[in-house]
């Protein structure tokens, strides 16, 4: 990774305000931003903006605030830290959209039907056909990434070919006009993609298959005591799959008694242990976990107006960069013709 001399490395990540946060998103991307921020000058952004592309109605876009709202709780819940990191809203920040229109002349169509979370995103929507904005989707998130000149970007491994095609933008811009871009690194959790409590391959709230980090501690028991187990094992006598089980893919990831999870596994595949037991100590297992971030969650739901100081604050520092970014990048292109100082507002 090439980090320009004398300063931190920068990092960019974020989310589409759609709803509270679940355990997918803290193992696939949440613990490691946690992490890095000790690390790096971390930007954590809250893509409002990105949420339109494929929900633009009036009742999409009234719920955007208390999306907003319950994100920056789940994101405090966990552990990012606002005197630590920035976070920040995308639409206080418009000059990532002009940035965003400069990009968008240096991707071609093809290449943008290449990716494949493209069409998976639209047919999650029920979209018939992909609308522009979510087709330029990727685009917006180069700038999004390129607008703070991040060195690293955690996301989940089915965000990689977004970063892929930021690390081209940044190329072509550099090779056509100078190098004002960094090429950013991929940097992936743990557990890029962790799978739903009915067995589905990702976890999700649009598919209700989502632990959140703000369930309560019986609704936690509740979803984890229907989890998808080994559908072959109709009796507790019957050996079953450990690999692939999503409860033992829990158990790995949220229960720290490994002598607990390897006497279970062993048993289970010696038909010696009910699915029961095993749903219970994972339910304990997991309350054990979350129980920290609801309570921290709860700290920060009792401060008034904690969530509306953090946006700004961190949009101030946000659009800074922002303004910066597009001075270099407007400069580097040439676009300064007929601009004057003092006719320059803002």
């Amino acid at each position: 990774m090439e980090v320009t001399q004398g300063r931190k490395g920068r990092l960019l990540t974020g989310d589409r305000p759609t709803g509270k946060l679940h355990l997918g998103h803290y193992v696939g991307s949440l613990e490691n931003r946690v992490k890095l921020q000790e690390e790096y000058e971390c930007f954590f952004l809250i893509a409002d903006y990105h949420a339109l592309t494929t929900r633009p109605t009036r009742q999409d876009i009234a719920e955007i605030p208390e999306n907003i709202r319950e994100m920056v709780l789940d994101y405090l819940a966990v552990g990012i830290d606002p005197n630590k990191s920035t976070i920040y809203l995308q639409s206080l920040v418009p000059e990532v959209t002009t940035l965003h229109l400069l990009f968008s002349m240096l991707v071609t169509v093809p290449r943008l039907q290449r990716i494949p979370t493209i069409k998976q995103m639209a047919r999650d929507a029920g979209l018939e056909a992909i609308p522009y904005g979510l087709l330029g989707y990727p685009v917006l998130q180069s700038a999004d990434i390129l607008m703070v000149r991040a060195d690293v970007v955690p996301v989940g491994k089915d965000n990689v070919a977004h970063v892929e095609l930021t690390r081209e933008v940044a190329r072509r811009f550099n090779y056509l006009y100078g190098r004002v871009f960094p090429e950013p690194q991929v940097l992936l959790g743990r557990s890029p993609i962790l799978p739903g409590t009915d067995g589905q391959k990702k976890m999700s709230k649009s598919l209700g298959n989502a632990i959140f980090l703000s369930d309560d501690e019986q609704t936690v028991t509740q979803k984890v005591m229907r989890m998808y187990t080994d559908p072959r094992r109709i009796r507790a006598d019957i050996p079953g799959r450990t690999r692939g089980n999503p409860v033992f893919i829990y158990h790995e990831l949220f229960n720290p008694d490994r002598e607990e999870v390897e006497d279970l596994k062993r048993r289970y595949r010696q038909g010696r242990v009910g699915d029961v037991e095993v749903k219970q100590k994972l339910a304990r297992a997991l309350n054990r976990f979350l129980e920290p971030i609801r309570q921290r969650r709860a700290e920060f739901e009792r401060r008034p107006g904690i969530v509306e100081e953090i946006l700004i604050e961190g949009s101030k520092v946000a659009r800074r960069e922002a303004q910066e970014t597009l001075r270099l990048a407007e400069e580097a292109m040439g676009l300064t013709y007929f601009r004057r100082r003092e006719v320059v507002v803002g």
